[in-house]
């Protein structure tokens, strides 16, 4: 089973190499909105919630080298605020009211699903586009409700949900990789 798992993660990480360039334009483009005041929202549930914790945590803190921080939310991390609203409002709000409250035109929002059909994470994306916002998914085959939806999106062809998040992490850091790239570049 370990030898199939990392056999399938190798292949999912060749095929995904496709992405580079869409990586490449990610973050540039998150780097001058962030480097300008703007912020990034990042979404997902169970695994997808750590890995949109992640991002955004290499974002806040530092990555290659040290930085600004720069404005970066992970809209799960607010426990108090995601319980009164799924309490008030359902599920289906718990993101989309926080993507009303922090988002505003020309912020970037990374929905991520190893699915795509996550009905919250959706929402999100539904909301991020009402306010003016750049909309990035990350999610498992496409075609997927997330993909059509959003802007730009990466949907890594696995079989297996672990796999698929185990790709996410990769994007992840070439993202920021990205990212400190271009902010040297600007500095």
């Amino acid at each position: 089973m370990i030898e199939e798992h990392f056999t399938a993660l190798h292949g999912a990480l060749d095929r995904t190499r496709t992405a580079v360039p869409t990586i490449k334009v990610w973050g540039a483009h998150l780097a001058t909105v962030l480097a300008d005041g703007g912020r990034l929202l990042a979404c997902g549930n169970g695994g997808s919630a750590a890995e949109a914790q992640h991002l955004t945590g290499e974002l806040v803190g530092k990555f290659l080298s040290d930085r600004q921080p720069l404005s970066a939310i992970a809209l799960h991390a607010d426990t108090s605020a995601g319980t009164a609203i799924v309490n008030d409002y359902g599920e289906h709000e718990f993101y989309a009211r926080q993507v009303r409250a922090h988002g505003r035109s020309g912020d970037v929002l990374v929905a991520l699903s190893t699915s795509g059909r996550s009905q919250n994470v959706v929402a999100a994306a539904k909301v991020a586009h009402e306010l003016g916002m750049v909309t990035w998914a990350l999610t498992g085959p496409a075609p997927n409700p997330l993909t059509a939806l959003c802007d730009d999106a990466i949907a890594v062809e696995a079989g297996s949900v672990a796999t698929v998040q185990e790709v996410h992490l990769a994007v992840v850091h070439a993202l920021c990789t990205r990212i400190d790239e271009s902010l040297g570049a600007r500095a």
